[in-house]
């Protein structure tokens, strides 16, 4: 049995409006001015405080920042203006590997297990993942400890596990973890930056992702 564990934002979903807008209110509401676009996006994938503590530093405001953007995301989803679509193919793709009888499926990212269940119950998501883990039930990519929780749950072996992720937090955490780590092209982090971390491969699109998951290619199978 395959195991193939995939990061949420910039990965499966196109979160990048509603992130950047909760960080700008965050950050207006601490009284500093908000990060670029990119700097926004480059930590996409890091728990909260992780996150804060790398855009204003271990003396910054890291938690009150923590609390507003959670207070600023939770109004912002609601507004239809933030939608947070899957990215092209990736539906699909999730569909057919469920439907599998010799491939598991999970989740590792850097949402609250709140921010999980919501995604799970607004897709019909439900029973489809062997594990699913949130940063509230590890501590933050890269460290490896949530895809060997992941693995541990599914009941499967490093070797026979693929880490799917758009980020180098992603790629870093898969291969630590023993894992076959293969990057998005479509997410946060540009592809030198995939490979650099590890990944042995990075995808253009969700059809290529596909070809690789379902031949066996990711883990020499």
């Amino acid at each position: 049995m395959r195991l193939v564990v995939f990061d949420v934002d910039g990965t499966l979903v196109d979160s990048q409006h509603l992130i950047v807008a909760a960080q700008e209110v965050a950050f207006a509401e601490n009284g500093l001015p908000a990060p670029g676009r990119r700097e926004a996006l480059s930590v996409v994938g890091l728990s909260l405080p992780q996150a804060f503590r790398r855009l204003v530093g271990e003396d910054g405001p890291v938690a009150e920042l923590s609390e507003s953007y959670k207070q600023a995301y939770n109004r912002l989803r609601l507004d239809p203006a933030h939608e947070e679509p899957l990215f092209p193919g990736m539906a699909d793709l999730l569909t057919r590997l469920h439907d599998r009888g010799d491939v598991l499926i999970g989740l590792a990212t850097g949402k609250s297990r709140r921010g999980v269940d919501r995604l799970i119950a607004h897709h019909g998501w439900a029973e489809w993942f062997a594990t699913t883990q949130s940063a509230d039930d590890a501590p933050s990519k890269p460290d490896p400890t949530m895809l060997r929780q992941a693995i541990s749950e599914a009941g499967c072996a490093p070797e026979a596990t693929v880490m799917v992720g758009d980020t180098t937090f992603d790629i870093a955490m898969g291969v630590a973890a023993g894992a076959t780590a293969i990057g998005v092209a479509w997410g946060y982090h540009p592809p030198d930056a995939l490979y650099g971390a590890g990944a042995v491969t990075v995808v253009p699109t969700a059809a290529a992702l596909e070809v690789l998951l379902l031949e066996g290619l990711a883990t020499g199978g």
